[in-house]
């Protein structure tokens, strides 16, 4: 289990290292609707990794206790991407949507690279 807490540990480092950036963008490049979209889009990916490294860790314990779970938080997930969107389109002026989709995606590209990495290094 400390494995799965250190690959935890990381994947929010990176992710947090990546919400930085992108504020950094929005502050100090004149592309201000696609850096807010990619934070927008990244600050929900971000929440949506929380919920699914939480619920992974749950399911785990409750299979080494022998108990039943309840699922995945694919509904909150999918509620969190649609909030999203929603507000994207609702305040194009200062969103672009392709931006926010692109940054919805990020937490798996987080998630892909720390894969690779950790494999690479073992």
């Amino acid at each position: 289990m400390k494995q799965y807490e250190n690959m935890i540990a990381r994947q929010r480092m990176w992710m947090l290292y990546l919400l930085a950036l992108l504020i950094l963008g929005a502050g100090f490049t004149p592309y201000l609707r696609i850096f807010l979209g990619l934070l927008l889009g990244t600050v929900i990916s971000f929440y949506n990794l929380w919920i699914l490294q939480k619920k992974i860790y749950d399911l785990g314990e409750a299979v080494v206790k022998k108990q039943t779970t309840r699922g995945l938080g694919t509904v909150a997930r999918f509620a969190a991407v649609a909030l999203s969107v929603i507000l994207a389109l609702r305040f194009e002026d200062y969103f672009n949507i392709i931006a926010v989709i692109i940054g919805l995606m990020t937490s798996y590209i987080v998630i892909l690279i720390d894969f690779m990495v950790s494999r690479f290094k073992d």
